[in-house]
């Protein structure tokens, strides 16, 4: 895909200097959110016990190479939230080719989306019924690390979120306008309904086993996974299942576009949920291989991994169907430019 034919004029000079003033101070509000998580993580990387209680399974993996690892990596996902800040909202952001930008965004709206869909609802319920968080038995982490480090988390959705949006809607507006009846043909239509059967038949697995496990049921699960389920867990696991949903309902909308539905419909609907579906099918797979339970059996079950496998699938599927989509939606625009022209 030409990263060119989705790149777009920038706005009047006016327009820029107009709104770069509130851009900043979102972009510092993003960045500030990411500290606490920063510290948090080098601290135990430099062998802190920090937010750790005693009697945690933690404070014996602080210095296991894999406990290392993820947290190295975890600190890196981290900083490429501040760079992504900053690339949208600076000039030099905007000579980037299209896929560096999109691609990390993507991640992120996946990592981050179901975070402030379930954080807030899971801080409801535990104000509401005085219930804990954590399951029972041995803490793992002290509670303030949750409530600081996924407020974070929630701040940073947002944050980022917006400037994605005013960066999108300045950069690639016009293809992102209209309706899907407003859809011209093309000779892959029929190849992007096949991708949308494919990625509802994939959504099914994950949003059922994840609304069974939601409801407690104990299907697929480790003994671990299933002395751990609480109201807080059945939340994730609903959330899990919605953004699967929600990710195939947006790719068939745009598969087969019925009615004038606007087009930032299904395409912001397939953007959240097939992004969350796949980073959050990927990092749970990753858990599992890397982050044994305390009796040293694998963190996950074969059909769970299966489930996450599926849920990489169903992202992979919206995104690359998205992608062509728009592509072939900004080659049109510009043969009708060019003809314009002529």
């Amino acid at each position: 895909m030409e990263t060119t034919a989705l790149d777009h004029p920038s706005p009047p000079l006016a327009e820029q200097r107009r709104t770069a003033p509130a851009r900043r101070v979102v972009r510092a509000v993003a960045i500030a959110a990411c500290l606490p998580y920063l510290t948090l993580k080098i601290a135990w990387l430099s062998g802190s016990t920090v937010g750790i209680p005693a009697g945690s399974s933690l404070r014996g993996s602080l210095e296991d190479s894999s406990f290392y690892a993820v947290n190295v990596l975890t600190v890196a996902m981290d900083l490429a939230v501040v760079a992504l800040a900053l690339a949208l909202t600076r000039p030099w952001g905007r000579c980037l080719p299209a896929w560096l930008l999109v691609l990390p965004g993507w991640i992120a709206t996946g990592l981050i989306a179901p975070i402030v869909v379930a954080f807030p609802l899971q801080t409801a319920l535990s104000l509401i019924t005085g219930s804990r968080s954590t399951p029972p038995g041995d803490p793992w982490l002290d509670e303030w690390v949750f409530g600081v480090v996924y407020t974070g988390f929630g701040i940073q959705g947002m944050a980022l979120g917006t400037l994605f949006v005013l960066y999108a809607k300045d950069r690639w507006g016009p293809l992102l306008r209209g309706r899907t009846a407003d859809l011209m043909a093309s000779p892959t239509r029929p190849v992007l309904r096949i991708a949308a059967a494919a990625a509802a038949t994939a959504s099914l697995p994950p949003a059922v086993l994840h609304t069974v496990w939601a409801c407690g049921g104990t299907v697929g699960l480790t003994a671990s996974r299933i002395a751990e389920h609480t109201t807080t867990t059945a939340i994730v696991e609903a959330d899990s299942a919605a953004f699967a949903v929600l990710g195939a309902v947006g790719i068939l909308l745009a598969a087969f576009r019925p009615g004038r539905t606007r087009l930032v419909v299904p395409l912001a609907l397939g953007w959240t949920g097939g992004a969350a579906s796949a980073a959050w099918g990927g990092w749970m797979l990753l858990a599992g291989i890397v982050a044994p339970d305390d009796s040293g059996e694998p963190g996950t079950s074969p059909l769970m991994d299966l489930t996450y496998a599926v849920q990489m699938l169903l992202g992979m599927l919206v995104l690359v169907a998205g992608a062509y989509l728009l592509a072939e939606r900004a080659a049109a625009r510009g043969a009708t430019a060019a003809q314009r022209r002529g």
